[in-house]
């Protein structure tokens, strides 16, 4: 008598139920935050709450709250990525367009420092910030996200860069532009979807960094949103869930939409079509 289910069919179940189970740890404090959000008297356990509201969205849309911190993250983040960006350009162009026997553990070192966590170098930096006075200020705050940042936004930035034709660069070096000027307004112009990758994955990894600017910014009305959710874990363990909600669902809806953008253009691709006549 044969089996009701094939090996193979026991393991392709197996592997569903698996994935169902994760599929479900992302999935339901996802919902729990949907329910909390539009909840007067939320709570930790995930329930249909009695009466929907928009209280909590109500209590946390406030200047001191909301507004003022957002535009906080908006500041810091905006100006450390537009840095990250400018300097890994410069940073991609050569290691694209020259061939060298240190490229490669150039790359490779580049690599490796992404691998460092922030809280082996937070000591020695916030002990270099007291010493030349960048502690509490928001450039010397995006100074240090666009530093971190740095290294992977260099490997995609070059990664995107090797995709255009070096044939390009030539002919405008021919009709009198420098690399410089080659660099942008050739070069930046064509790879402009994976510009915006990177642009948009650099942003979305400040946007949600606690740590940093936790440890270099001390004045409450310079905090971004990322740490002025604190203010809703009060003492005694008394924590608003409902508010907590609301604020994390207007927090990250600017990445969700960010998370859109760069998935459409992943999906586009990268291509040069038409960049090159015959």
């Amino acid at each position: 008598m044969r089996p009701l289910l094939t090996r193979r069919t026991r393991h392709r179940l197996a592997a569903d139920a698996a994935l169902l189970a994760v599929a479900c740890a992302f999935a339901v404090p996802l919902v729990w935050l949907v329910l909390a959000s539009v909840d007067a008297e939320a709570g930790l356990r995930v329930q249909v709450p009695d009466a929907v509201g928009g209280g909590n969205f109500t209590a946390v849309l406030t200047d001191d709250i909301t507004f003022t911190p957002m535009l906080n993250s908006l500041l810091l983040c905006g100006s450390a990525t537009l840095v990250t960006i400018v300097c890994a350009a410069l940073a991609a162009y050569p290691l694209s367009r020259y061939r060298s026997r240190i490229t490669r553990p150039y790359l490779l070192g580049v690599l490796f420092t992404t691998c460092l966590p922030i809280t082996a170098v937070m000591v020695p930096v916030y002990g270099l910030y007291v010493r030349i006075n960048l502690i509490d200020t928001v450039y010397g705050t995006a100074l240090f996200l666009a530093t971190a940042q740095l290294p992977f936004a260099v490997w995609l930035m070059k990664n995107f860069m090797d995709g255009v034709p070096v044939i390009l660069e030539e002919a405008a070096w021919t009709d009198g532009a420098g690399r410089l000027q080659a660099l942008v307004r050739v070069i930046l112009p064509l790879m402009g979807p994976g510009l915006s990758v990177v642009t948009i994955y650099c942003f979305i990894m400040m946007w949600g960094n606690f740590f940093v600017p936790f440890m270099l910014l001390l004045s409450p009305e310079q905090l971004p949103a990322s740490v002025s959710i604190f203010t809703f874990f009060g003492n005694y363990g008394q924590v608003a869930y409902g508010q907590l909600a609301a604020f994390s669902i207007l927090y990250s809806t600017p990445v969700v939409l960010l998370y859109a953008l760069i998935a459409r253009r992943m999906g586009g691709g990268f291509t040069l079509g038409g960049a090159v006549k015959g």
